[in-house]
């Protein structure tokens, strides 16, 4: 296990649950990669922090709670690959069909790599 990894994983995850962008963006590397993957589809997905921060910004006023918990970690080399339960409040109409106040309750996983001591690329699954 690469507790550094973890570290800048977790640090990630509670800025994320903050809605704290820029701390959010604090251990990306400049050239992050994101992809969202649902239905083995990839529905969104970014390059270079500018993009991701972009998005970030955009998503948060999705919400008005959410919160990723970590229920497992795997390890591989420079990869972590994390398990994530996920509870959202909807915070205003969505295009999807959800409601303001609508609750989404989620599992899924995430895959982090990493390069110079940063995250490069995030593969969100659901």
């Amino acid at each position: 296990m690469n507790q550094k990894h973890k570290e800048l994983i977790e640090a990630y995850i509670k800025a994320y649950n903050n809605f704290d962008v820029n701390e959010m963006l604090a251990n990306l590397h400049q050239d992050v990669v994101f992809q969202n993957i649902s239905g083995g589809e990839i529905n969104l997905q970014t390059a270079g922090i500018d993009e991701f921060k972009t998005q970030a910004n955009s998503a948060i006023t999705y919400f008005s709670e959410r919160r990723q918990t970590i229920t497992n970690w795997t390890f591989t080399n420079n990869t972590v690959r994390i398990e994530i339960g996920y509870s959202a409040t909807v915070a205003q109409d969505l295009p999807n069909g959800l409601k303001t106040g609508d609750v989404l309750e989620l599992s899924g996983a995430s895959e982090f790599s990493f390069q110079n001591g940063k995250i490069i690329k995030i593969i969100d699954e659901s």
